[in-house]
């Protein structure tokens, strides 16, 4: 159902009347303030219903959020890292010649498995650092250019949680991320088999969810808002949707059904965010998803959530999921052939999954070539 601008409060069905006024009104245009009169914030209802963690690398953003008791984790990427490694600040620079000595003095064969040694520390280093601030996980991600590559993500994988053993954190509060390509979902049976826990990340199809879900992956991130980004470019749509027909919302909405409903105790993690109806309703898609297991959100989101106290009705819960009309994938254990041709089937998500690992091989490469420079400086000199 799409809304021109000027229709975007003309709603005919009670129910999405409902949403709008419980839960559409997250936005800079109708948001009531927060104040010691009023009921508890967004942030707060929503962390009653769904674990909340922030998504960003930048150590002082994440202790201002850890500190009011509504975020329990925390994730990164090959972006955040690359932010990190290339800043400049002195509190990131120690982190990064940290994992250049680090990488140095393990005497590998070769400048490229140094770099890769050095790049692996480095996302330990400032996991590690996160993991002192937030009480609960922390996701570190597998160099996506192993995407596939199902032995070099399971050794890579390995190698990280032991690099962090060595620092005092714990495997329990570590998440191996790695892309939802088939070799990324196999390599996440290999660890998850081993005790070690994976989140499965740009996850824009069913058919990943479902196949992550059925060989035992910890987490999934399903991304809303580039689900969303690529109807609108496919169609052509400029104008507002209801949040309940956004089709990043939809997606995500039906993986948590079918998880529930089957009994898979994968964990449904929204990340990426948009506003369904426009500019000024950057909530959308967080309230129209409150009840899912977890969410990751950027802080400009936390704090508009934080700033606002409208109510959130939960909006998912694992009753109501085992009445959807969802039906088992693939006999319960969709084989090779059939995840690939479903996800080739999904225009959304095969495109999508190619742009996002592009793009997060683009940061790896902008830091590889900055860290690689430090390398050939500190072993020349």
């Amino acid at each position: 159902m799409k809304l021109p601008s000027v229709a975007l409060l003309l709603i005919s069905s009670s129910k999405c009347l409902a949403f709008m006024n419980n839960v559409g009104n997250g936005n800079s245009h109708s948001c009531s303030t927060t104040s010691a009169l009023h009921a508890a914030s967004q942030l707060e209802q929503l962390a009653k219903v769904t674990t909340l963690s922030i998504d960003s690398g930048d150590l002082k953003v994440i202790e201002k959020y850890a500190q009011t008791g509504f975020i329990t984790d925390a994730t990164t990427n090959p972006l955040f890292v690359s932010q990190a490694g290339l800043s400049g600040d002195p509190i990131y620079a120690k982190l990064v010649d940290d994992a250049v000595q680090f990488a140095i003095s393990a005497n590998e064969e070769n400048e490229e498995s140094t770099l890769a040694l050095a790049i692996d520390r480095l996302a330990v280093n400032l996991g590690s650092s996160i993991a002192s601030i937030v009480k609960g996980y922390i996701s570190t991600e597998v160099n996506p250019k192993l995407s596939f590559d199902t032995e070099s993500s399971v050794n890579r994988g390995r190698r990280i949680i032991s690099m962090y053993a060595d620092m005092g954190v714990p495997k329990e509060r570590v998440l191996i991320k790695l892309a939802a390509t088939w070799e990324g979902i196999l390599a996440a049976e290999i660890l998850e088999k081993e005790g070690i826990q994976c989140n499965l990340t740009l996850i824009f199809s069913f058919v990943q969810a479902v196949a992550c879900a059925q060989r035992g992956a910890h987490l999934i991130s399903p991304f809303t808002g580039r689900i969303l980004d690529w109807h609108k470019a496919k169609e052509g749509r400029t104008e507002g949707i209801l949040p309940e027909e956004d089709e990043g919302v939809v997606a995500c909405k039906r993986m948590y059904n079918y998880f529930k409903k089957f009994g898979h105790n994968t964990i449904c993690m929204p990340a990426s965010w948009r506003p369904s109806r426009g500019p000024g309703y950057d909530l959308d898609e967080i309230l129209a998803l409150a009840g899912t297991d977890r969410m990751t959100i950027p802080a400009p989101l936390l704090e508009k959530l934080e700033a606002c106290d409208d109510p959130v009705p939960r909006m998912l819960n694992s009753i109501e999921a085992q009445d959807c009309d969802e039906e088992l994938l693939g006999q319960g254990m969709i084989d090779e052939k059939d995840f690939r041709y479903r996800l080739n089937l999904d225009g959304c998500g095969n495109d999508k999954l190619a742009e996002g690992i592009r793009a997060f091989i683009g940061e790896t490469d902008k830091l590889e070539a900055a860290v690689l420079e430090k390398i050939r400086v500190a072993t020349s000199s």
